[in-house]
């Protein structure tokens, strides 16, 4: 289904477009070659975004309209949801069973905003006098997307889907490590119906086209996703010694020139915490899980490890067994039996190397090295792609880097604590703050610690559950906005008051003459 090269679909002009290779992670080996938009390029279709929009075709088309096509589109993406699993294991190394189960969960999010839009409504604000104050919500226009490599077709889906269904013109710039699961979306989109003009995709780096499409001043909104250090040079910065907070300042402060709206989800670095009375078998589970999911390149992996110390020693044992158990059955990531991938670039590996490497406390369990060996699962060489294997590290000093940054890769740290408080206070040393989970059996604990934790998103006995109607976002560090939900719906859109003098004319006349010579009072505001 992979085109060998994608073109862009914009006229050519002055200056000769780039290309971006799009590799495999896990092989090597290049899949294709990608566009990647000029400065003109991004001038043109920010131009024809507005231009769409300011046409009504779909800023104005009736809210049944754009349901209809979302639905259509939720439709399609269903119908081709074993390709584009396919897809995204190959441009990001990740396994096959993790594409297919993430991807069908996609249209999901699509079939939730086109009912939204047949079931939101307006209201009447409760003005005084003879007034009638309608209020309802209108798009800003356009918008754009950066949207990065970990998970490259669903974070898209969950930041377009809302800006669709408000009525904007939507134009996404993605990771330019992996851009291929988004530009065959286009077909999609086009086939069910969205106006041209109205959704477009503009690949490319992210200290040019990202931050040339951040700053354009007709774009009204700007929706990001940023993590690790390793993927901000495709972000905004050309800097990789950036993290994605600093990224996120700098974007924030580019957009605020142009008074727009920001949205940002700049990273995590998840604690877990488990409680002596959690179920072993299903706290192991979850936790690794939590922390092994996607290679750990989720912005809500499950980082830090925080395990009362009367079940340290047994919760241990499991969990190491587990994690030794994950390591054999790694293979091949489109073998369906493989347990998990690569990360997603040599570059990146070298990274998460160096940062277990330079720790400056810890000790290392397991793990730790670049995988070079071959499967045991499949006999796949390891050494031909980028693999590291599920990284465990006991007794980190929580000043340490490896405890407060992102490393965004397979390597978990692992801390004891006695009483409750002490975990609380261990969960929150750290700036970021968006995702955290709680295992326990007592019912009012996991109440008080989820009240306590400093996170946008906590789960108890279980982690990274995700529904198109549970706002998702952080706290601290972790950005500013949510996705999903009506908090989403509403962030691509702005209230527009209509107040209606509802009184006679006759009455009017008397009432509302500021300069009539008399000395009556009359209403001001």
């Amino acid at each position: 289904m992979i085109s060998r090269h994608y073109k862009l679909a914009l006229p050519l002009r002055q200056v000769p477009r780039q290309t971006l290779t799009i590799y495999n992670p896990a092989t090597g080996e290049a899949l294709c070659s990608v566009d990647a938009a000029t400065p003109e390029d991004v001038n043109t279709s920010v131009d024809m975004a507005h231009a769409a929009y300011r046409s009504g075709v779909w800023s104005r088309a009736s809210p049944v309209v754009r349901s209809t096509v979302l639905s259509r589109l939720a439709q399609l993406l269903e119908e081709r949801i074993p390709a584009i699993a396919n897809i995204e294991t190959l441009q990001t190394g990740r396994a096959i069973r993790e594409m297919n189960a993430q991807m069908s969960r996609l249209p999901e999010w699509l079939r939730y905003y086109a009912a939204l839009l047949r079931t939101h409504q307006g209201f009447v604000a409760p003005t005084q006098g003879k007034l009638l104050n309608y209020v309802h919500r209108v798009p800003l226009g356009v918008v754009a997307q950066i949207t990065p490599f970990n998970h490259p077709l669903f974070i898209a889906v969950k930041k377009i889907a809302p800006a669709l269904a408000a009525g904007n013109s939507v134009i996404v710039k993605p990771s330019e490590l992996a851009p291929i699961s988004l530009l065959e979306f286009t077909k999609f989109a086009q086939e069910a119906g969205v106006p041209d003009g109205i959704f477009t995709v503009l690949p490319g780096h992210g200290h040019t086209t990202g931050k040339q499409l951040a700053s354009h001043p007709l774009v009204r909104k700007v929706d990001v996703t940023v993590s690790n250090r390793a993927s901000l040079r495709g972000q905004i910065t050309n800097s990789p010694s950036k993290a994605g907070t600093q990224t996120g300042r700098a974007l924030g402060a580019v957009v605020g020139t142009n008074l727009a709206a920001f949205t940002a989800e700049l990273g995590g670095k998840a604690p877990i915490l488990v409680f002596d009375d959690a179920d072993l078998v299903s706290a192991t589970n979850g936790v690794a899980f939590a922390s092994f999911i996607a290679s750990g390149q989720t912005c809500v992996s499950g980082t830090r490890i925080i395990i009362q110390e009367r079940i340290y020693d047994k919760f241990m044992q499991t969990f190491l067994d587990k994690v030794e158990r994950t390591r054999r059955r790694m293979g091949d990531p489109s073998n369906p039996q493989s347990s998990m991938g690569s990360v997603i670039s040599s570059k990146h590996l070298e990274r998460i190397e160096r940062m277990v490497q330079n720790r400056k406390s810890g000790e290392l369990v397991t793990g730790g090295e670049r995988m070079t060996e071959k499967s045991t699962l499949d006999n796949f060489a390891f050494s031909r792609g980028s693999f590291y294997p599920p990284t465990v590290i006991t007794n980190v000093d929580i000043e340490d880097e490896i405890w407060q940054d992102e490393i965004f890769g397979p390597v978990v740290v692992v801390k004891k604590f006695c009483e409750e408080e002490e975990g609380v206070a261990l969960a929150n040393a750290c700036k970021y703050g968006l995702g955290a989970g709680i295992w326990t059996s007592d019912l009012s604990r996991a109440h008080r610690v989820a009240d306590a934790i400093e996170a946008g998103v906590v789960w108890v006995n279980t982690h990274h559950r995700n529904d198109p109607s549970s706002p998702w976002g952080g706290m601290k560090d972790s950005g500013i906005g949510r996705e999903n939900g009506l908090e989403a719906f509403e962030a691509y859109t702005q209230s527009k008051s209509v107040i209606l003098n509802t009184a006679t004319a006759e009455e009017s006349r008397v009432t509302d003459d500021w300069f009539a010579n008399d000395s009556d009072v009359k209403r001001y505001g």
